[in-house]
């Protein structure tokens, strides 16, 4: 590594690099046409070497003027409003009726000689310190074929300068009107670069430009994040000149990779419409995910499916689009085409409205594509596989229509691009996938098959299949995605194929940090008895009956739109210029219609002008005392379909949901959320991720109050996702035949009758009867699960469902085969829709029996700055992980002493730590625990142990009320403060040490 100690040195230090290993010509700054921005001689010395029949009959035609021709209208196309230089080179341009080609693409295979010979004969040039104008002077430009294409702004960090410098430079001292910088017209990227990192844009704007990274992120797994890696014997940048400025990297940047964007945008004031453009240049981990997947698949075919672990803010459309058109021209070695459709999927109703500009952006010939938006049936996207159409966009509802109407695409290979990898992948919709694609081994036209070759063939096609590969893009990948989808590292955890984190994204500055503003609230009331009795119910229903019934109290709704409505008008109204917009995330459709009927009550009383919500939920709901049947567009006023475009309006500036708009919304304007429901995982992630999408040029600041999840709870969600995410297990054949030996144990199972069944099930025809004797057996199953008591029944149709999802899932993920457990499942999956358990004494009311008062909705911490230490590690469920506790039946009025609990005290730590003694002690002193303790391991100890702590918290109430009454109330405190003690009473009970 040389020591370059100033920008002069640095210069020369690129120029060598790149003629002495990329093959440039370095050229002298005096041959530089400022005027039309190219280098004369390398242009007709392109055109001479590669085309001389055409430019002797333009030379006869314009004799002596023939370069100064040439020259004028070239420039001429590039400069029209509705080209550019990028259009020019991709596709030449005829002058007196001869085509003149301006750059050579490398053919998809080769065939073509000449063409490849042509390919080999592009020009790259490189100049310094070029004088774009007078006053304007640059310290490198590459050329192609003569053209300008390339600028580059040198900083040397040993001189006290970095690429911010070069940044100053671009924006303050370089003219955008002059012809080397003009959008479209000029260079097609400047680059501003020191020593360590690099950035780039396509369009100078003065101070207005707006430069993007184009590094490639520092550090690997769960310390992944933004600058380059640091090098003992080269510069951090070395990419550039070893990579990214090889004649192959930058023709198949232009050919393959940078598009002009087009947007049509609408005044809402004047009602105009604009059409805005913009060159689209892939940023660095964009190139390298599309060139390592593609490469990948060219040795691998079809054999492997691939986990795209990209954040919000990576450019995800931008990136499927990419990989959709590399893959539908791939070819092998043997020039043989990889894939004969590219399906990109997504879990929307409607096909993304941004991924389709995005796919027919990229310039394809006619006829390549085909997306098929809400007009398109099922029966169209059937027609559309089988013909000739390379790429084809569709949702993944419509693939379970065309199960059984697919059956000659055996022959044909298949890339299937899923975007948003963890909801698409779900249940059944993926199996259907697989099951339309899959090439199958049985030839069902081949004389007589029976059902254990049907059998055999939906295994064989519900797995990874030999003409099938998958492409899962996500930015919060789950336990199964990573199990579907992800490749072994070295320790044997399943992670993605290519990761661009969170944390990257958020240090870039391309999303935002939802949690760095961050601010509790907690809600306390009291409830009482409205009876004179004291009846028996069950605590978890009654429980979840008294959460409704508070969620949905008036008294507390009304205090929490006080605070909701306060806020957004003094702290948030005014961010954005006055644009800045809401989501209330509720936890029903009762809640949404409720808290939207609040608002507009509280905003009316106080005569707040330019506040306005709408409302988004699905179906229909009614409430209480009130036969109104509501819609989100009854409510609203409009259809569904117009909401996003409504609230992104000035006419509206907040959005109460009820699971809905908490995944793939996409609005930039959202500062803030307010947050009336429990969020877990994955979901906490993904629905306060709504607010993470940045708002140029505005400096966009987001607020998150929240009246259900503690501060450190979300943070625990997001740390999986905030790096890199890596699966621990997998679901294995051991698991399920565990699974199927405990269904065994239970005989509600006869062979003969899950036999029977699967001949039934696999009759092309089913008749009445057949019809019948299916309900037969089931009859059959279920008299002797009934035979069972209630929790046992309850237990048995768990370990049921927990069998189909694991079996399932494990015939995605593997090559696994067994005729008779696929018998079963086919007959449980029957069963488990079939049964109906009904539990005696269930669907209790307890309206018009209890009443709450005393609400107060107390503020609690604030946080300003978010330290999310990375937990990479996320587990499937194993045939051990789900225990069925039997309910305990209290008296309505223990339950209510429960939940009154949350006084919100703090308590101290000497009377915290004689409390856990106390409750210990307890422990101890029972003679179920120390049975269950000489009887069982540890981890099975453990089940009995958390059964008993509710009893001995009531035994102890009267030692320490108020303490034990709030582990009582609070599972998830009960297990984490209880837990400690699991270990030592386990083995202090089995007597050893």
């Amino acid at each position: 590594m040389n020591n370059i100690l100033s920008e002069k040195e640095y210069q020369r230090f690129i120029i060598d690099k790149l003629v002495a290993e990329n093959g440039y010509i370095e050229r002298k700054n005096v041959k530089f046409d400022r005027k039309f921005a190219i280098d004369r001689e390398m242009l007709f010395k392109f055109l001479d070497d590669t085309q001389p029949e055409a430019m002797a009959q333009i030379r006869k035609v314009y004799k002596d003027v023939t370069e100064d021709t040439v020259v004028n209208f070239i420039n001429t196309e590039i400069t029209k409003a509705k080209s550019s230089l990028l259009s020019v080179l991709k596709h030449g341009v005829e002058i007196a009726g001869y085509k003149l080609d301006l750059m050579y693409t490398k053919p998809a295979t080769t065939f073509n000689k000449d063409l490849l010979a042509k390919y080999n004969k592009n020009i790259f040039s490189v100049m310094e310190e070029v004088w774009a104008s007078d006053t304007e002077r640059i310290d490198l430009v590459v050329f192609l074929n003569g053209f300008a294409i390339m600028s580059f702004e040198l900083k040397c960090n040993f001189a006290g300068q970095s690429y911010q410098d070069a940044i100053l430079q671009y924006r303050t001292q370089r003219n955008p009107k002059t012809r080397l910088f003009y959008f479209k017209a000029g260079c097609i990227v400047n680059f501003a670069m020191d020593l360590q990192e690099v950035y780039m844009t396509t369009r100078l704007a003065n101070d207005g430009t707006f430069f993007l990274p184009f590094n490639m992120g520092s550090g690997t797994g769960i310390d992944a994040g933004k600058g380059n890696p640091v090098y003992p014997d080269k510069y951090s940048v070395y990419y550039m000149w070893e990579d990214i400025l090889k004649k192959d990297t930058v023709l198949d940047l232009i050919s393959e990779f940078i598009f002009i964007e087009r947007k049509e945008e609408t005044d809402e004031v004047t009602g105009k419409t604009t059409v805005k453009e913009k060159v689209v240049f892939p940023r660095y981990h964009q190139l390298d995910v599309i060139r390592k997947t593609i490469a990948d698949v060219e040795v691998n075919r079809t054999s492997q499916n691939y986990l795209i672990q990209h954040s919000a803010g990576s450019g995800k459309t931008n990136s499927i689009a990419w990989l959709a058109h590399r893959l539908s021209s791939l070819h092998d070695e043997e020039n043989k085409i990889v894939f004969d459709n590219i399906i990109i999927c997504t879990d929307r109703v409607v096909v993304d409205r941004q991924l389709q500009d995005a796919v027919r952006g990229i310039e394809h010939k006619t006829g390549l594509i085909k997306v098929m938006d809400d007009k398109c049936s099922s029966a169209d996207l059937a027609l559309a596989l089988q013909s000739n159409i390379k790429i084809i966009g569709t949702t993944i509802q419509k693939f379970p229509y065309i199960v059984d109407t697919l059956r000659n695409l055996k022959n044909k290979t298949f890339a299937v691009i899923i975007d948003e990898a963890h909801s698409s992948t779900a249940g059944k919709d993926m199996a259907a996938i697989t099951m339309t694609l899959g090439a199958g081994e049985v030839d069902f036209e081949e004389g007589v098959i029976d059902t254990q070759d049907m059998i055999a063939d939906e295994i064989a096609r519900n797995g990874k299949q030999k003409n099938v590969s998958m492409f899962a893009f996500t930015a919060t990948p789950k336990a199964t995605t990573l199990d579907l989808f992800g490749r072994l590292n070295a320790k044997g955890q399943k992670e993605a194929f290519h990761l661009y984190s969170m944390k990257q994204a958020i240090e870039e500055g391309f999303i935002l940090d939802v949690l760095a503003n961050f601010t509790e609230y907690n809600t306390y009331y009291r409830l009482n008895k409205e009876i004179s009795e004291d009846p028996k119910y069950k605590t978890a229903e009654a429980k979840k009956q008294i959460a409704r019934f508070v969620e949905l109290h008036e008294t507390n709704i009304a205090q929490r739109v006080e605070v909701i409505v306060e806020h957004f008008r003094t702290t948030v109204l005014s961010e954005l210029g006055g644009m800045a917009k809401a989501m209330v995330v509720t936890a029903s459709r009762a809640s949404a219609v409720k808290y939207r009927q609040a608002f507009e009550d509280y905003v009316t009383k106080k005569g707040y002008a330019g506040i306005h919500a709408l409302v988004a939920f699905s179906g229909k709901v009614k409430l209480p005392d009130d036969e109104t049947e509501y819609t989100e567009t009854l409510l609203n006023g409009f259809s569904e379909d117009k909401l996003p475009k409504k609230f992104d309006s000035y006419d509206y500036n907040v959005l109460l949901v009820a699971n809905k708009y908490q995944t793939g919304f996409d609005q930039p304007k959202l500062c803030a959320m307010y947050v009336l429901k429990k969020l877990r995982g994955v979901n906490a992630v993904q629905t306060l991720s709504r607010l993470n999408r940045i708002c140029p040029p505005f400096e966009k600041k987001t607020f998150v109050l929240d009246f259900v999840n503690t501060y450190d709870d979300v943070v625990k969600a997001f740390a999986p996702y905030y790096t890199t995410t890596l699966l621990a297990n997998s679901v294995t054949p051991t698991a399920v035949y565990d699974l199927e030996a405990k269904l065994d144990g239970y005989m509600i199972l006869d062979p003969y009758d899950v036999n029977m069944a699967a001949e039934i099930i696999y009759k092309k025809i089913i008749e009445a009867k057949d019809k019948n004797q299916l309900r037969f057996y089931l009859q059959r199953a279920e008299k002797k699960l009934k035979e069972y008591e209630l929790m046992k029944q309850i237990e048995i149709m768990a370990v049921v469902r927990h069998f189909i999802r694991f079996y399932e899932f494990l015939i995605q993920v593997s090559c696994f085969e067994d005729v008779e457990l696929h018998k079963k499942y086919l007959f449980l999956t029957y069963f488990v829709s079939f049964v109906n358990i009904s539990q005696p004494g269930g669907g209790f009311d307890l309206s018009g029996k209890i009443k709450a008062d005393n609400f107060i909705q107390k503020k609690g911490e604030e946080h300003k700055t978010t330290k999310v230490t990375p937990d990479p590690i996320v587990k499937l469920p194993t045939a051990d992980d789900f225990n069925l506790n039997e309910d305990k039946v209290k008296r309505l009025s223990e339950i209510i002493d429960e939940i009154n609990s949350k006084t919100g005290k703090t308590y101290d730590n000497d009377v915290v730590i004689k409390a856990m003694l106390q409750i210990k002690d307890l422990m101890m002193k029972s003679e179920k625990l120390r049975e269950s303790a000489k009887a069982n391991t540890e981890s099975d100890f453990a089940f009995s142990y958390f059964d008993g702590i509710d009893d001995a918290l009531i035994e102890g109430l009267s030692q320490n009320q108020d303490f034990f009454s709030l582990l009582l109330s609070n599972d998830e405190m009960k297990k984490e403060v209880l837990g400690i003690f699991v270990s030592e009473i386990y083995k202090s009970l089995r007597g050893e040490k």
